[in-house]
């Protein structure tokens, strides 16, 4: 099931429209809209999409995308449960408190044949990571930037947001998890491989642009593969300062408002 983000003008749309209308332009006067409810067994929420912080200048060098008003309307278990085997994700992750959506991959992949050295249709072994290209894709000091369609959404450590909470806790996954950040408190279980890629992928070293190039280690006082550990007697994900900054699996039951796969 898609997630239920749809591009809006004045006509009223229902939570489960998957139309996509003429959008707005994003003026002076869009403000941040974001509300959290309890229904049943579900925290459910509803936003625009506008960040309630300070972004950088879009379109830009890096990314030729205006940030538009958005209707997202997801709901997570409320009372989440952490299953044996973890799940991939390439698009969003989870929602912030602010309701902007963290979505830290992208739909880049190695591609000898494109100018740019990827494309979407590239080798799907060898995936891009944001951090990894110069440029980072047109990121702001938020370490976001501007969707196709306007949505605006993190990639990395949501400085604007952080700036603004009282507490450690940023938003939930896609799984009904916490996402806290703490600093330099939780460490990151992954690390960049030594030597070369081989024939068989892009040439050159691991140097970070793919996250291929990274891979899990562990060791004593770190995060599992999901960035995820215990925090307060509760399990939780956490965004952490290195590599892979926001989870790029889970490990609980994924709402169904939530893509799995789609960038």
């Amino acid at each position: 099931m898609m997630l239920k983000v749809v591009f809006y003008n004045l006509i009223k749309l229902t939570p489960f429209s998957f139309v996509a209308l003429l959008p707005i332009q994003l003026g002076a006067m869009e403000v941040n809209e974001f509300k959290q409810s309890i229904t049943n067994n579900k925290r459910c929420f509803v936003s625009n999409g506008i960040p309630n912080h300070e972004v950088g200048t879009f379109p830009n060098r890096g990314n030729p995308n205006s940030i538009l008003p958005q209707q997202i309307d997801v709901c997570v278990p409320r009372y989440p449960k952490k299953l044996s085997n973890y799940t991939k994700i390439r698009g969003i992750i989870g929602i912030a408190l602010n309701g902007v959506l963290f979505r830290p991959g992208t739909a880049g992949f190695w591609d000898p044949d494109s100018h740019r050295g990827h494309s979407r249709q590239g080798d799907r072994k060898w995936s891009v990571d944001i951090f990894g290209l110069s440029g980072k894709l047109g990121l702001d000091f938020n370490n976001a930037h501007v969707g196709r369609g306007g949505m605006y959404h993190y990639h990395g450590l949501p400085i604007g947001l952080i700036s603004k909470l009282n507490g450690s806790l940023i938003g939930y996954a896609g799984d009904g998890f916490e996402i806290h950040y703490l600093q330099n408190q939780k460490s990151s279980g992954w690390a960049l491989r030594k030597g070369f890629r081989g024939w068989s992928g892009p040439p050159g070293t691991y140097d970070g642009t793919y996250n291929e190039d990274y891979h899990y280690t562990g060791g004593e006082n770190t995060l599992d593969e999901c960035n995820g550990g215990f925090y307060k007697g509760k399990y939780t994900y956490f965004v952490t300062e290195t590599y892979p900054i926001i989870p790029r699996c889970l490990y609980g039951n994924i709402s169904s408002d939530f893509n799995k796969s789609r960038h």
